[in-house]
């Protein structure tokens, strides 16, 4: 993920209430809340070793911590999650799973 500085700056950074997750995403939503875009280029290729340097999300103190960050996230951004579909999400996959399977109630 790449910004401006001055972006970041605008938006004060990332949120220091999402310690480990969602706070990328979080940083995305400030930004298309203060107009600009969020693009996205097919021909960047990056690995992302999710949990490489901190280890996994396998003890108590950890998954509490996930548990708030992820309560937090879904209370701040509410309405946007409630009640705005996601325009870059295809219509006829269902918003109840995660795994892109077609709404059959669409059919």
């Amino acid at each position: 993920m790449f910004a401006r500085r001055d972006l970041y700056e605008e938006v004060g950074y990332m949120n220091e209430e999402l310690k480990v997750a969602f706070n990328d995403v979080d940083f995305c939503l400030e930004l298309l809340e203060k107009g600009y875009r969020n693009v996205y280029n097919p021909y960047i290729e990056l690995i992302h070793y999710e949990s490489k340097t901190r280890g996994y999300e396998d003890t108590e103190e950890k998954k509490e911590r996930f548990k708030k960050e992820e309560q937090y996230f879904k209370e701040k951004w509410k309405d946007l999650l409630e009640n705005k579909p996601d325009p870059y999400y295809n219509i006829n996959f269902s918003r109840d799973f995660c795994d892109f399977i077609i709404d059959n109630r669409k059919l």
